[in-house]
């Protein structure tokens, strides 16, 4: 399949996802701060979804300005991760009526773990449909650090079951920041060879 329209068709997927979240949001009771502030679970939540949605959008489209074409595994397991990024606005609102609570946070954890391997496992896909291709290899995507945000939310599993129940979505929020510093690393390396093309 050609990457353009499997793009196309996820940029779409993830739109909606992102206004289906921001249309749950619920209005603060009364126009004060302190209306506002009692929401700030909602908006936290919020949050980290949009910022997991919009990081899925930045390194597909950094992804697929290297490959042109991915084979019939690549698309299966991005169908995965779509099946996942629609899942987000529902575990995103149950997490919201309750954050202390150990089911909505572990539902939450866990959907967030099936996306970031998702999305690796989609990556190495991608890899193996196009394994010659040098910008792929030299934007450098198939590394151990895309499994930092990983361990890190399992760290808050940990901290969820003996300590600090919001831990799961604390780290949730961290591994997302740190996926996208990630992704940046990724836009350098690709951002490298259009540099050296153009010398050429």
């Amino acid at each position: 399949m050609e990457t353009a329209r499997f793009e196309t068709f996820a940029d779409a997927i993830i739109a909606i996802a992102m206004t289906v979240l921001v249309l749950k949001l619920p209005q603060p009771e009364s126009a004060t701060i302190a209306a506002f502030w009692a929401l700030k679970t909602y908006y936290l939540a919020y949050f980290i979804s949009f910022l997991t949605l919009f990081n899925i959008w930045y390194s597909n489209h950094n992804l697929f300005q290297i490959v042109e074409n991915i084979d019939n595994t690549a698309v299966i397991l991005n169908g995965i991760l779509i099946f996942e990024i629609t899942l987000i606005p529902y575990f995103t609102l149950w997490l919201t009526q309750d954050a202390y609570s150990i089911a909505s946070e572990t539902s939450f954890g866990l959907l967030f773990i099936g996306i970031n391997i998702a999305c690796n496992l989609s990556v190495r896909a991608v890899h193996k449909s196009d394994q010659y291709n040098d910008k792929l290899i030299k934007a450098d995507y198939d590394n151990l650090y895309a499994l930092i945000p990983l361990t890190v939310i399992l760290i808050g599993f940990v901290l969820t079951y003996s300590v600090f129940i919001p831990g799961i979505y604390i780290s949730c929020l961290i591994a997302v920041i740190m996926w996208i510093a990630i992704a940046r690393i990724h836009r350098k390396g690709v951002e490298k060879w259009k540099v050296k093309d153009l010398k050429h």
